[in-house]
Parts: C-alpha cells; sequence; structure tokens
C-alpha cells in the first residue's frame, strides 16, 4: 500500500505556499516524494518556504512568482514547471483571501478582488494545467475550497460565494475530465490555527463564536490537512473524483 502512496517522480504544482495550510501541503507532498513548484505573490516569502522545504525532504522546489489572478502570469508558472520538469502531475490551487463584510457594506472593490483571487484565480490554473495533463493522459487537480463552499455564515458573503465556485468547478472538471486519467476533487478545511486566523484566535469570544460551529469545538492543527492532499494527490486516488474532502471537526456534519 505503501507504493500506492508514493509520489517519488511526480511533479506538484501548489499556488499561495508560502505560508499556512499552502505550505503546509506543499511540504505533505515533497515528504511524500513529490518535486515541488511553488508560487506566491511574495518573491521573498515564496523563496523562503521552498528553503525551509528543501531543509528537511529531497524533493527539489522550485519558488516563483506568482498572481493567480493574472492570466499571464499563472501561464508564466505553468511554463516554467514544464520546462524545468517536463510535465506536471499534480496542481493544487490553494491561494486566497477573505474580505468579511455583511452585503449592504460590500464594496465592489472588494467583492472584485475576492472572486478575482478565489474563482478566476483557480480558473486560470485549473485551464493552464489541464491542458498538459489531458496531454499527457494522467493529473491529479484539488481545489482547495471551505467550510463555507457547503454552508452559509453571516458576514462572508464574497468569501461563500467564491468558495462554493470552487466546488461548481471542481465538480464540473471532474465530469468533463473524467476519461482522460485526471481526476478532481476539493478539500474544505474548516477554521484552523493558521496565520490568517490570528486575530480570531487571540479573541477568545470571537473564538468561541466561531468553534460554536464546530462540533470538535477546535482549531484545525496544521498536520491534519496532509493526509487529505496527499491521498487525492495519489494513484491511490485513481477511482475518487468530483468528492468533497471535509477537514473541518464535523463542521458541515450538522
Amino acid at each position: 500500500m505503501s507504493d500506492l502512496f508514493d509520489l517519488n517522480g511526480q511533479v506538484a504544482l501548489v499556488t499561495g505556499a508560502s505560508r499556512g495550510l499552502g505550505k503546509e501541503m506543499a511540504t505533505a507532498l515533497a515528504e511524500a516524494g513529490a518535486n515541488l513548484v511553488i508560487g506566491s505573490r511574495s518573491k521573498d516569502d515564496i523563496a523562503k518556504a521552498a528553503d525551509e522545504i528543501s531543509e528537511t525532504n529531497i524533493a527539489r522546489v522550485m519558488a516563483l512568482e506568482l498572481d493567480v489572478t493574472d492570466r499571464e502570469s499563472v501561464a508564466a508558472f505553468v511554463a516554467a514547471a514544464v520546462d524545468e520538469f517536463g510535465k506536471i502531475d499534480i496542481l493544487v490551487n490553494n491561494a486566497g483571501t477573505n474580505i468579511r463584510s455583511p452585503i449592504c457594506d460590500i464594496k465592489d472593490v472588494d467583492w472584485q478582488a475576492v472572486q478575482l483571487v478565489n474563482v478566476d484565480g483557480v480558473f486560470y490554473c485549473c485551464r493552464a494545467a489541464a491542458r498538459h495533463m489531458i496531454e499527457a493522459g494522467y493529473g491529479r487537480i484539488i481545489n482547495i475550497g471551505s467550510s463555507l463552499s457547503l454552508v452559509g455564515m453571516a458576514g462572508r458573503f464574497s468569501y461563500t460565494a467564491s468558495k462554493g465556485a470552487v466546488l461548481q468547478m471542481t465538480r464540473t472538471l471532474a465530469v468533463e475530465l473524467a476519461e482522460t486519467g485526471i481526476t478532481a476533487n476539493c478539500i474544505c478545511p474548516g477554521p484552523f490555527a493558521t496565520e490568517i486566523n490570528t486575530a480570531v484566535m487571540n479573541d477568545a469570544e470571537a473564538t468561541k463564536k466561531l468553534l460554536a460551529n464546530v462540533p470538535m469545538n477546535r482549531w484545525g492543527q496544521m498536520k491534519e490537512i496532509r493526509t487529505a492532499v496527499v491521498f487525492l494527490a495519489s494513484r491511490y486516488s485513481s477511482y475518487v473524483t468530483g468528492a468533497v474532502i471535509s477537514v473541518d471537526g464535523g463542521w458541515t456534519a450538522r
């Protein structure tokens, strides 16, 4: 069974990988043997992440500046991966953003900013990578949604709309690519103890209110995202496509 989770010789692209869950998932893929091409908007931050991942893994790690809202930046990111490694086996669309606001207070610019990263970014990356995967007859597309892909939450209108779109794009990709050797699946994390949630974690009342949604009544720990991404990236998941794996402490089981 261990051979089925062995990613040696495979090439994985991970967006938004300079910190948080993106970096954690990239590290897990490297530990399973995959070579990495990781990207984020900050050239310095992604280079630092690559160095840290490389310190404890033999996998090759290529760090690139990437703006997923810019189709040319995405095209360059994918092209660089193919030029360096000759193929793309795995794509993890993790880059995301969130601007909280109730519906009546949402500014157009904020709405557009969330959709550009969370929706357009996933679209650009899927389209660019899928072309190479189709030609190769193999691929694993893993889109990172959210518990809020599946349930609503006040004050998160822009984010829930975008993450709902990510889930539907994943399902449609799964159907469209079903006979090409490519699978498409969605991981939907709940609240994790990441840097982006520091303000909430430091606010006892906000934490209590958020975790009231989570039957396990705690934050997810970083390592708890690893199994899902390695499984979906592996050959062992060959008959799994269009699926949602919720890593959310039971939030969406209610």
